[in-house]
């Protein structure tokens, strides 16, 4: 089910109405029940993986705190990280290493075997597999008490706004509101719904529209140009944060109308002045996981500078396996970490560069154009991220490189852009901005300790809301369909 899609406009009012008629003793009943209806609308056999993962996580973490054996709380943790990532590199991995082992044995003149098995990967894996693994591993470290109302756990793991593509929710930040008493909330209700607003208008209106652009250039790989590649690639760049940033804003909408608070996951990441800082804006949830759970452990920056790389080259590597079992995806992550060990290098470089210049490195020109080379390195690195694969990938930067002699009404006509689709899209991505600066990302807590809302909009820029849903709404309704969010592959 997919929140872009008719059943879910039935499906929501209805769980929103029992989020606040059933009484709290009996209300995560509903909740587990809807949201396991919610992940079975895709497969209902995939319900009993994400169980089975779900009660080995929880009784391993049961046991971890009633001990005070090491060995045994050491095999506890052991088990639940073998049988979750397990099941998740085997349902999203097999195929890919079988793949690249056939490969291998061609590579060295052995006839190769298929060894692929037909699997069908369960949709939104990676991100509850990570969302055990953090409960488990804060038990294990404890940093959190084991949840001991199994209900209320296995809410945690398939609440139904963050199931499928995040944000990767964090025990503490999320238990804790699951049990608590809510109460219909005018302010939440309203902040609510202004987020989803946004985040339908960015997937409906921007990303679909521009997905139409950047698949002819991407699905014809063979028949690109250079400046094809580069304007689909930009495309794509907001493309994918429409997208993405589209369902979280959404899944944020949903909870925050049911009395429930995300944790963000954007924060205007190409407005970053470097690629680290990048990482800090993209994908929060998953940036802050891989930074608790892999890169500190690993010893973060407090090693010597030669670990110190290694340890961000892991942790990128990572992050860019996770995304997908594709050597594209792979190569997307290691980018992105030389990046960071380059700006690592070369950062006293630079400023001495500044200094001897007489030149402001906090300056506004400097910042500006930080943030254009920090975009561009970005944009380059999705190229990698959007291939199908690895021998598109080289006929891409192939024409890249070098195809530039076809003129760009040729190549407009090729994408099917005229000039009334660009405008729509120029306007579309300016509306969607607007609409980002307006419902701003974060919210400021206040001296008594509660969360002042940026959503307090003028009833005039509140008209921007109610256009931008129509609107939207208009598209999806005149499509043939709801089309999947990006990053339910993942």
């Amino acid at each position: 089910m997919n929140f872009n899609s008719i059943e879910f406009l039935i499906f929501y009012p209805i769980v929103l109405l029992l989020n606040y008629i059933v009484p709290l003793k009996y209300r995560w009943i509903a909740l587990l029940a809807f949201s396991y209806y919610f992940y079975m609308s895709w497969n209902p056999s995939l319900i009993f993986l994400i169980m089975f993962t779900t009660v080995v996580s929880w009784v391993c973490s049961l046991i971890i705190e009633k001990t005070d054996k090491k060995p045994v709380k050491k095999l506890c943790i052991t088990v639940t990280l073998l049988i979750c990532l397990g099941v998740l590199f085997f349902f999203k991995y097999y195929n890919f290493l079988a793949n690249s082992f056939s490969a291998l044995l061609t590579l060295f003149g052995t006839p190769s075997t298929d060894f692929t098995l037909n699997l069908i990967l369960p949709v939104g894996i990676s991100f509850y597999t990570f969302q055990t693994l953090s409960y488990a591993i804060d038990v294990y470290r404890g940093d959190v008490k084991t949840e001991r109302h199994f209900g209320y756990y296995a809410l945690f793991v398939v609440f139904f706004p963050q199931l499928v593509a995040g944000p990767i929710e964090r025990p503490d930040n999320l238990i804790p509101q699951l049990k608590a008493e809510h109460k219909w909330n005018n302010e939440d209700a309203l902040a609510g719904f202004k987020r989803m607003v946004v985040g339908f208008f960015k997937k409906v209106v921007v990303a679909d529209l521009l997905a139409n652009y950047v698949n002819v250039i991407y699905n014809d790989v063979e028949n690109a140009t250079g400046l094809g590649v580069v304007i689909a690639s930009v495309m794509f760049a907001v493309q994918i944060y429409c997208d993405f940033s589209g369902y979280t804003d959404i899944a944020i909408g949903c909870a925050r109308i049911m009395g429930y608070r995300l944790m963000q996951n954007f924060d205007r990441p190409y407005c970053a002045k470097s690629i680290k800082e990048f990482w800090n804006r993209w994908h929060l949830s998953l940036s802050t996981w891989v930074r608790d759970y892999l890169f500190f452990p690993l010893g973060g920056s407090r090693c010597s500078t030669l670990k110190r790389y290694r340890n961000v080259m892991i942790v990128f590597l990572v992050s860019g396996l996770w995304h997908g079992a594709d050597w594209t995806y792979v190569i997307w992550g290691a980018l992105h970490g030389v990046y960071q060990v380059i700006g690592y290098i070369t950062i006293n470089a630079r400023k001495k560069m500044f200094e001897k210049f007489g030149w402001n490195w906090d300056s506004k020109w400097h910042g500006m154009l930080q943030t254009a080379v920090t975009f561009v390195l970005a944009d380059f690195a999705w190229i990698f991220f959007r291939a199908n694969n690895t021998a598109e990938l080289g006929t891409l930067l192939n024409r890249l490189f070098t195809s530039w002699s076809t003129p760009m009404s040729e190549v407009f006509d090729t994408m099917g852009l005229t000039l009334t689709g660009a405008v729509i899209s120029v306007l579309s991505v300016a509306i969607m901005v607007i609409l980002d600066r307006l419902v701003r990302h974060n919210e400021q807590p206040q001296a008594d300790g509660t969360l002042r809302s940026t959503l307090a909009l003028s009833n005039g820029k509140s008209l921007v809301y109610v256009w931008a849903i129509i609107i939207a709404w208009m598209v999806l309704l005149a499509g043939d369909g709801s089309s999947s969010f990006i990053y339910f592959q993942f």
